[in-house]
C-alpha cells in the first residue's frame, strides 16, 4: 500500500467512521505490514504484502501469526462471511495468478491484448486508449489478475488507480505496480468493496463478474459505487450456440471438480487441438448461416469456428503453450463461468436506469459493455 496515499476505505462495518492507518513494516514509500482499524473497537483489516485486505469467513486470510508478531487480538468479523461457493473459484484464481505473474506483461503479449481492449471499449487505437483514460481522476479496476493492465491505467490515467481482486492475485498485481504512485492495490469481494457509493468516475471490470455466483447482482454492486457521470465498463461471456453450449456443460461437469494440476493436465488436448487447428491456416466459406447452432454465413478460419461454435480450444501466438493452456482452464475449472446474452443485460441496465450504453463488437463469445451512470 502506497503510504502517500490518502485512506479513501469505507467498508460498510466501519459505518461511516474514519479508518486509522498503523504501519508496521514500511519499504520506501510502501506498507508492507500494518492495519487500517477503527478507532476505538476491536475492527481492523489487515495491511499484508503491501495489500489491505478486507476478506473474512473462508476466503480470508489466517491472521494467527500476523496477530501473534504484532500483538494484537483476531478482529471482529467485520464483513459479511462470502459464500462456500465464491471460495471454489477464488482457489482457481489463486492458483492461477501465482503461476502466470507474467501474463500480459511480456512483449509478445502486448500488440494481442491492447488491440483488443480498444476494441472492447470502442476506441479506435492505442492513443485514443491513453486518452481515454489520461481524463480519469479516479478509477476502479475489478479482477486485476497479474496487473498488466493496472499498470497501464497507471501510467495514462490523471488522478488515481485503485485495483481489486478478491484473490492471492492481488498480491502478483502489487508487484507488478509497486513502482507506480499512483496505483492502489486491494483485495475485496467486489459484492463488498470498500468503498463510499457515487465515488469512481471509472470502473473496469473485465472478464470478472461472470466468475461471481450472481452476474447480475455484480454489476449491480458496482454500479453503485460508480457516480454520476461516470462510467461502467463490464466484459462477459455470451451465450453461445447449441453446439458449444453442449460442450461447455459437459467438459466443466467434470472439470471443475478435478484438481487444479489435473484440470491443467486435462485441458491440454484441447489447447494441442487448438494450436494444430491454428496451424492449418484453413478456412472455408458458408453460403448460409446455421442458425440452429448459431453460427453465420461467410469465410471462417477453421479454428476459430470451431472455437465458437463446438468447444473452446484457445490458441495465439503471442502466448506459449503453458499460457494458451492456462486460458482454456481459466473457463473450464471455476465453479462460477456464467453466459449471458445482449438482451439480459440490456434489462439489468433498463433496471438500473441506465439510458447512455454502447455494446462494442470485439469477439463474437464476449460482451463489452461500456456506460455512463445518469448525473444525479
Amino acid at each position: 500500500m502506497h503510504r502517500l496515499q490518502p485512506i479513501p476505505f469505507r467498508p460498510a462495518a466501519a459505518r461511516g467512521r474514519e479508518l486509522e492507518l498503523v504501519a508496521f513494516e514500511v519499504d520506501g514509500d510502501h506498507i508492507i505490514e500494518g492495519v487500517l482499524r477503527v478507532p476505538e473497537s476491536n475492527l481492523w483489516y489487515p495491511i499484508l504484502r503491501g495489500v489491505p485486505s478486507f476478506l473474512a469467513g473462508p476466503i480470508g486470510p489466517d491472521l494467527h501469526e500476523f496477530c501473534e508478531r504484532h500483538g494484537l487480538k483476531l478482529p471482529e468479523s467485520g464483513i459479511a462471511t462470502t459464500a462456500a461457493q465464491q471460495a471454489k473459484t477464488t482457489e482457481t484464481f489463486s492458483d492461477k495468478w501465482r503461476r502466470f505473474k507474467t501474463y500480459g506483461l511480456e512483449p509478445a503479449h502486448d500488440e494481442f491484448l491492447f488491440d483488443w481492449y480498444t476494441k472492447k471499449l470502442g476506441v479506435p487505437d492505442r492513443e485514443a486508449l491513453i486518452s481515454f483514460y489520461a481524463r480519469r481522476e479516479l478509477v476502479l479496476e475489478v479482477g486485476s489478475g497479474s496487473g498488466f493492465n493496472s499498470r497501464f491505467i497507471a501510467k495514462n490515467c490523471g488522478g488515481e488507480l485503485f485495483a481489486l481482486d478478491i484473490s492471492e492475485a492481488a498480491f502478483t498485481t502489487f508487484e507488478n505496480t509497486r513502482d507506480q504512485p499512483n496505483c492502489t492495490v486491494v483485495q475485496a469481494d467486489l459484492m463488498e468493496a470498500p468503498f463510499a457509493d457515487d465515488s469512481f468516475d471509472l470502473i473496469i471490470a473485465d472478464g470478472v463478474l461472470h466468475h461471481t455466483p450472481d452476474t447480475r447482482a455484480a454489476v449491480r454492486a458496482l454500479y453503485r459505487k460508480v457516480k454520476p457521470g461516470g462510467q461502467f465498463f463490464f466484459y462477459v461471456y455470451r451465450k453461445m450456440g447449441a453446439a458449444r453450449q453442449f460442450c461447455d456443460r459437459h467438459i466443466r461437469e467434470q472439470f471443475t471438480q478435478l484438481a487444479l494440476d489435473e484440470c491443467y493436465a486435462a485441458c491440454e488436448p484441447l489447447t494441442e487441438l487448438g494450436r494444430e487447428l491454428h496451424r492449418l491456416d484453413a478456412t472455408i466459406t458458408l453460403t448460409n448461416p446455421i442458425e440452429v447452432l448459431g453460427i453465420p454465413a461467410g469465410t471462417h478460419n477453421l479454428q476459430r469456428l470451431i472455437y465458437y461454435g463446438f468447444v473452446k480450444c484457445f490458441w495465439n501466438d503471442c502466448f506459449d503453450f503453458e499460457t494458451n493452456n492456462m486460458v482454456n482452464f481459466d473457463w473450464y475449472h471455476p465453479h462460477d463461468a456464467w453466459q449471458h446474452t445482449d438482451e439480459e443485460i440490456v434489462d439489468w441496465l433498463k433496471e438500473l436506469g441506465v439510458e447512455r450504453y454502447q455494446f462494442n463488437d470485439s469477439n463474437p463469445n464476449g460482451i463489452s459493455v461500456l456506460l455512463t451512470k445518469p448525473e444525479a
